[in-house]
């Protein structure tokens, strides 16, 4: 299998994660692909997924998967280990209310990172509404932080490790811990978890951070 890859995309590590979960991260052949959202498709990943979007995973016959959500299900059904996507109804649906959630979050954070860079300024109103969401998802997962930690490790510990992740990477300064003190106790316990140490972010693009990197609001002060 191929998957089309990157060390920066919060989604394509999602993915790194459950195949490390899952003891298939050797079964993969990642293949760097750069793509960005105010850019032309990268041409290779637009042949193998018509949205030119990573992580697409190109199956040995041929077909390809996309997007996280998709591929994650799909190797989570080929090992015979605990599953990340439960059986059972009810923790299937909390595991992917979870992911729908943390993945949202990412959504919201890759574009508002976006709107930040726009020649022009972010829209104020994009802005507030964006700061506003990202408040509210924060909320949610520091009421929710509690059952992080005492239940199985699944696609929606995943998903938020991604989120996180991906504040850390592209928001320093929000002092987002501080205001979130159980979610934050979650998130540095689950660092020592082999499958999101062996996938933390990396810029691998050789530019400096930029202002870019910096959090346009704080959760609160350091």
């Amino acid at each position: 299998m191929k998957l089309h890859w990157s060390p920066r995309s919060p989604f394509v590590r999602k993915v790194m994660i459950v195949l490390h979960e899952t003891g298939q991260a050797g079964r993969v052949e990642c293949v760097r692909s750069a793509v960005a959202f105010a850019a032309p498709p990268n041409p290779a990943v637009l042949a193998d997924n018509p949205l030119g979007k990573i992580p697409a995973l190109v199956l040995d016959d041929g077909t390809t998967l996309f997007d996280s959500r998709v591929i994650c299900e799909y190797l989570d059904g080929l090992h015979d280990g605990p599953r990340l996507f439960p059986a059972e109804p009810a923790a299937r649906f909390r595991q992917l209310r979870r992911q729908a959630l943390a993945d949202g979050l990412t959504d919201i954070l890759l574009l508002w990172r976006n709107e930040r860079m726009r020649a022009a300024g972010p829209d104020p109103v994009i802005a507030a509404a964006f700061e506003t969401k990202v408040r509210a998802c924060f909320a949610a997962l520091e009421a929710d932080a509690a059952a992080l930690g005492s239940t199985a490790f699944g696609i929606g510990q995943a998903a938020t490790v991604c989120a996180l992740g991906q504040m850390e990477f592209r928001y320093a300064g929000s002092f987002w811990e501080a205001a979130h003190p159980g979610l934050a106790a979650w998130y540095r316990e689950v660092q020592a978890r082999p499958s999101v140490a062996a996938t933390a972010v990396r810029d691998d693009s050789g530019a400096p951070a930029g202002d870019d990197s910096r959090s346009p609001f704080a959760f609160a002060s350091a």
